[in-house]
């Protein structure tokens, strides 16, 4: 596999993993080793990491992108020696992740701003509530990679849109209700649409649900928290935004999410270094969930 890979980047310059991939085929994990532990081949890696949950692991916690998604989609392998084409090629795949997270983000504003703006409220919506973007939009890691929504089986591309609404207690559930309704017609228009294809996850909950959430005491309250923490305003309300932020504070929630980034940067390193050197075949029974990606989906179901 190794010949393979150095012919093949030889003959096309630097590589993702993906691309890779579509050509020489076999396992995911067999390829990712050959090309980490190979002295011919060097790998560059666009973006960051951040903080995952994962019900899986003990603590939860891991980082993001997964190996396996980093390798295939934000990775480029070339030759060990051959710096300025690597150099040159990872460039090109940053650029287009920060592209895709930037149209993604422009998108998302687009259809929440214009629903607000349609929605028959006593006071304007965007003093009652606050909508959040959250994901690996906001660490500029966003992918255009088609997957399949969960939903409905259709292709979306690449990654979604996460987005948590905070009303005021004082809405009320018809306006809860009303706004969760109109989220959803634009979710699935947005999925139907050919020319479109993007998918939204949503989330709307008043400042009561939020302060439940701080006690930060099941998987579920800490997964809430980490989303609110990494968060940024995407429309409505500065004051209710910089309010969850301060509870985030407050409550030490802040400072609790990031003892458990250092734990998984920490995982991370081991688990790379046990992929390396671990048999192959143990790995496939034991352990793959430590390779492959997760969803992080409980808050929006």
């Amino acid at each position: 596999m190794e010949k393979k890979i150095i012919n093949l980047i030889k003959d096309n310059g630097p590589l993702t993993g993906s691309e890779i991939w579509e050509v020489v085929g076999g396992d995911g994990l067999i390829l990712w080793r050959t090309c980490k532990r190979s002295q011919y081949l060097t790998i560059r890696t666009a973006g960051t990491h951040y903080l995952r949950l994962d019900r899986r692991l003990k603590g939860f916690t891991r980082l993001s992108p997964s190996i396996f998604r980093e390798f295939l989609t934000y990775s480029v392998v070339g030759l060990s020696g051959d710096v300025n084409s690597l150099e040159k090629r990872i460039g090109s795949v940053a650029s287009h992740i920060e592209e895709i997270s930037k149209s993604k983000v422009e998108l998302a504003f687009r259809v929440i701003s214009g629903l607000s703006s349609r929605l028959v409220t006593e006071r304007p919506l965007n003093e009652d509530a606050c909508f959040i973007i959250a994901g690996d939009i906001v660490y500029n890691m966003a992918h255009d990679v088609p997957r399949p929504e969960r939903s409905t089986g259709k292709l979306v591309n690449g990654s979604d849109m996460d987005i948590v609404v905070i009303m005021n207690d004082e809405c009320g559930e018809d306006l809860i209700k009303r706004l969760d309704n109109a989220i959803y017609q634009e979710k699935y228009r947005l999925l139907i649409a050919p020319h479109i294809r993007e998918e939204i996850d949503y989330i709307v909950k008043d400042l009561a649900r939020v302060r439940e959430q701080l006690r930060f005491d099941s998987f579920r309250h800490i997964l809430a928290c980490k989303i609110l923490q990494e968060g940024t305003l995407l429309y409505g309300s500065e004051d209710i935004f910089h309010s969850v932020k301060s509870m985030l504070r407050d409550k030490g929630v802040t400072a609790k999410l990031e003892g458990l980034e250092r734990l998984a940067r920490v995982f991370r390193r081991d688990a790379e270094q046990y992929l390396l050197r671990e048999d192959p075949d143990k790995i496939i029974d034991e352990s793959l969930y430590l390779f492959y990606p997760t969803e992080e989906s409980e808050e929006f179901e």
